[in-house]
């Protein structure tokens, strides 16, 4: 270490050291001098080793440009097209003008363009196309004008995005028809949103062959003919918007769709008719609004019995009869606005008159005698409230700083939160008001912002008529935001992820600049011209500090040998295979104690998310951003000793997105530790027992299924030396945020030799209901023995069931019951009532014919897990799902699986925590 020291300070002589790559330390100050209100410490001339706010590096690349919502401003350069390793772009809510570089094709690594809520202007560039790895793209709120553009020739489109998630492009400009060649049945989009564009022409039919779609929303352009019949294929849509456009034809029959949650229909011309029938079997319905679409008859009775119906809006229609709630079985029902139709007799219970706003003017039940009634006024709304703190007194605060509905002095980060609502009359408008503030801090709990507390006030209509309120957000354990913080609060509000449709409906956020990044008030100007003062200055001293390094050169140098040292002796004790050298986790990195503690608040309760033989599960931030999940180990744990060395070992070796991805590691202090990534939706479990709050319908069971399959397989027939998970369960398969499976918890594990067969010691290991009875019996483990904990699994996502229950067998219940010559092979009394239906869903009694092989007595019946795999994929055909789209999305390819002998050596100079 020591002689390159001096060697580079003899270059030092001649050349401005810089820790960024020369070409991206050029791009950036490039954009550093164009744009205008940049953080504050971008000062100096290198990016990454000067560690400027909103960028990421790795080995000296810049891979992600993070500055949503913090105030920048100026033109979009094609010079950004020379970050060849950048993967994050994301400028939301800033002020950037001008058009969208048609260089930005260049970016082969680009995993998510975020440019939303600006001011670019002219045509979606063709070249975006060709950004293969593009998951999302979101321009939505611009000034973007033209055709959506489609692949020709040798000319890219939109069309080409087939790993894409996500295309926002509401609210701008656009015009022409919506191309048909945008949407395949190959490809996974699940936000298709061109809101509020000058769009003509009909829905294109394929539309409905995109099985994977969850939002839908085509409402202010111009749309014409008849809404396509096969968008009742898609099963997973929750929010479908076709309002304010000049839809013609019948009122579309919407049956299939059974996650439809929010749908909005208004302002269109279709043919007069009766109210659908068929919309009373929409059971996950929460908001219909059908105003002004040319309605008669009366409304179904049924209607009312849906468990989730909250709002009902059908103003302006030609509907008449009796209004009857009183029998209603719904207990969420707010709001029912029916306004100027023909209904001549309104049926209540009185027990719910002060719970549900019933708004019948314009009708004739509203006539004299009966105009003073409640329902023949309409409601003052009066959103415009602030909530006085109920547990604490406001303070007197300094400066800026605000005093927090808790009452701590801070400076909140503030933005326009925009909905899209059902109503904008309703007696209950502040109880929704602090609906939506519990309902926006549950969000940021789940996605582990540092947020104390939120208020909502002051909206008013804007433009669209969508209902604009102020939002103000303030921060938890310190007195100000990050830029890391606040570009992820933009993100979480800005991606329009519909969680809150059964409030006000979707939304979109408009952050405001924050200038308070170290805890006071900035003027970005000046600080920018200080900046490079100090910039200079430091870097008229950088040699000097150069020649101080190489004075302690030989002392660091000795403290990084005791350091490696302290690390072979830990893996030593740890037993690994070769005690002489620490593996290297790829893509991993060794923490240090005190970077954990900071990131997990100091081990908070708060942060506390689970427990099991191993220790304590955290959650935790890193300065980055990005959400970790820790395993501690409980100190002196001979037990937690064993698991650690088994992850470490396991872990070295695999790399599938069907496996939970290792972060770190961390041994100091006597602790042993591993950082995971966090994934979101926690265990497949908490998803059948209805603790996380996620519903799997037949399709997503089908996927997880698949996603968990394919981790195995890739675990027993791909990974050298190929190894045995040995506790395979619905607790250690994780979904992330779409929902795919991966794979978690090798503290059991065990690598496979040439054997086939490994003679585990004398005690049984893994969990009850799971545990293969060839290897109970014989203490001989095979990956068979990984095939019966999966089709035990199988069994959960059919039965909802726990493997386990008041002594009785899941697998053996089913043996017992199955009956494959009578409908549902006889298994009505076991199928989870969330998934069962009047007919057997495609492919239930493969999945059934699957997991009893699967659970066979003997290993050699069983198949193995590739086996598996090819036969779910022939149940995703059946239930009309690709799976070969799935798999390009939602794990990596199994020609990727690394080959990596165990373990690697680390050079010494590797094992620096420096």
């Amino acid at each position: 270490m020591c002689p390159k020291v001096l060697t580079f300070l003899l270059v030092a002589s001649f050349q401005i050291y810089t820790q960024t790559h020369g070409d991206d330390f050029t791009v950036m100050s490039i954009l550093k001098d164009a744009w205008e209100n940049t953080p504050r410490n971008w000062v100096g001339a290198d990016p990454c080793g000067g560690k400027w706010e909103g960028i990421s590096c790795n080995n000296s690349r810049v891979t992600s440009i993070t500055l949503a919502a913090v105030g920048l401003m100026g033109e979009l350069s094609g010079d950004i097209s020379s970050l060849s390793e950048l993967e994050y772009l994301k400028l939301g809510g800033c002020s950037f003008y001008g058009p969208i570089p048609e260089l930005i094709g260049s970016l082969q690594l680009l995993e998510s363009l975020d440019l939303n809520s600006n001011r670019f202007t002219g045509s979606i560039p063709h070249s975006i196309g060709n950004l293969s790895k593009l998951i999302v793209l979101d321009l939505f709120n611009n000034l973007l004008d033209g055709a959506i553009p489609i692949s020709s020739g040798t000319t890219p489109g939109l069309d080409m995005l087939v790993n894409a998630l996500h295309f926002h492009l509401g609210r701008n400009r656009l015009s022409g028809t919506i191309p048909k060649e945008l949407f395949r049945s190959d490809i996974t989009l699940i936000h298709v949103l061109l809101h509020d564009n000058n769009l003509t022409g009909s829905i294109p039919s394929t539309l409905g062959l995109v099985h994977t779609l969850e939002a839908v929303r085509f409402e202010g352009n111009s749309l014409t003919g008849p809404v396509p019949s096969n968008l009742n294929n898609l099963t997973n849509v929750a929010t479908l918007i076709l309002s304010n456009n000049n839809f013609t034809g019948p009122v579309p029959n919407l049956t299939g769709m059974a996650s439809l949650s929010y749908l909005d229909l208004s302002n269109n011309s279709f043919d007069a008719s009766d109210f659908p029938l068929s919309f009373s079997n929409l059971r996950a319905l929460t908001t219909l609004m059908m105003e002004n679409t040319g309605l008669e008859g009366q409304i179904p009775p049924t209607l009312f019995d849906l468990p989730g119906l909250q709002t009902l809006i059908l103003r302006n229609n030609q509907l008449n009869g009796t209004l009857d709630i009183a029998t209603s079985s719904s207990s969420q029902l707010k709001v029912i606005d029916m306004r100027n139709n023909r209904i001549l007799f309104y049926s209540e219970a009185p027990e719910r008159r002060n719970n549900v706003d019933v708004i019948l003017v314009g009708n004739p039940v509203c006539e004299p005698p009966e105009a003073t009634k409640n329902y023949c006024t309409v409601p003052q709304a009066n959103y415009s409230y602030k909530r006085l703190p109920e547990k604490c007194v406001p303070l007197h605060c300094i400066s800026d700083q605000i005093s927090s509905p808790n009452c701590e002095c801070s400076y909140p980060y503030r933005g326009v939160l925009v909905f899209k609502p059902p109503f904008l009359e309703s007696r209950n408008s502040t109880y929704y008001v602090h609906l939506e503030e519990e309902s926006l801090m549950r969000s940021f709990k789940s996605h582990q912002l540092p947020v104390d507390s939120v208020e909502v006030n002051f909206p008013a209509k804007d433009s669209f008529g969508y209902l604009e309120s102020n939002l103000s957000m303030f921060p938890s354990g310190q007195n100000h935001f990050n830029t890391a913080t606040i570009s992820y609060i933009g993100f979480v509000l800005s991606l329009q992820t519909y969680e809150n449709s059964d409030i006000f409906g979707p939304t979109y956020f408009k952050g405001s600049a924050y200038p308070y990044f170290d805890g006071k008030s900035t003027v970005s100007k000046e600080l920018s011209s200080t900046g490079r003062i100090i910039g200079a200055a430091a870097g008229g001293a950088s040699f000097l500090l150069l020649l101080l390094l190489a004075g302690v050169c030989a002392y660091r140098h000795k403290k990084r040998r005791e350091r490696a040292s302290e690390q072979k002796n830990h893996f030593a004790y740890l037993d690994l295979k070769n005690s002489d050298s620490v593996p290297q986790l790829k893509g991993a990195r060794c923490f240090s104690f005190d970077e954990i503690t900071k990131c997990t608040n100091n081990f908070s309760e708060a942060n506390h998310i689970g427990s099991g033989g191993y220790g304590m599960v955290y959650r935790g931030m890193l300065p980055t951003g990005q959400l970790i999940a820790i395993k501690r180990c409980r100190q002196g744990s001979v037990q937690g000793g064993h698991e650690f060395n088994a992850e470490i070992e396991v872990l070295s070796r695999v790399h599938h997105k069907n496996v939970v991805n290792l972060v770190g590691f961390c041994f100091e202090r006597g602790e042993q530790m591993l950082i995971y990534e966090f994934v979101r939706n926690g265990s497949l479990r908490d998803s059948l027992s209805g603790l996380s709050g996620i519903w799997l319908d037949w399709r997503r069971r089908l996927k997880v299924a698949h996603g968990a399959a394919r981790g195995l397989a890739y675990l027993h027939e791909l990974v050298n030396p190929r190894i045995i998970h040995r506790d395979v369960k619905s607790a250690n398969i994780l979904l992330d945020e779409c929902l795919n499976a991966k794979v978690a918890d090798f503290g059991l594990s065990k690598p496979m030799d040439n054997s086939e067969l490994i003679l585990a010691s004398t005690q049984v290991k893994g969990t009850m209901g799971y545990i293969d009875p060839e290897y109970q019996k014989t203490l001989l483990l095979t990956e068979k023995s990984d095939v019966y904990g999966f089709g035990v699994v199988l069994l959960e996502l059919v039965s909802g069931r726990k493997p386990l229950e008041r002594g009785k067998y899941l697998a053996a219940e089913v043996s017992s019951s199955l009956d494959r010559k009578k409908d549902l092979y006889n298994l009505h009394e076991l199928l989870d009532p969330s998934i069962r239906l009047d007919t057997m869903p495609k492919g239930l009694d493969k999945m059934v014919d699957l997991a009893m092989k699967c659970v066979q007595e003997k290993g050699r019946d069983r198949p193995t897990m590739g086996e598996v795999v090819k036969e779910i994929e022939n149940i995703l055909q059946l239930a009309g799902l690709n799976p070969d789209a799935i798999a390009e999305s939602t794990s990596a390819s199994f020609e990727e699986a690394s080959q990596d002998e165990f373990p690697p050596s680390l050079k010494e100079e590797e094992l620096s925590l420096s």
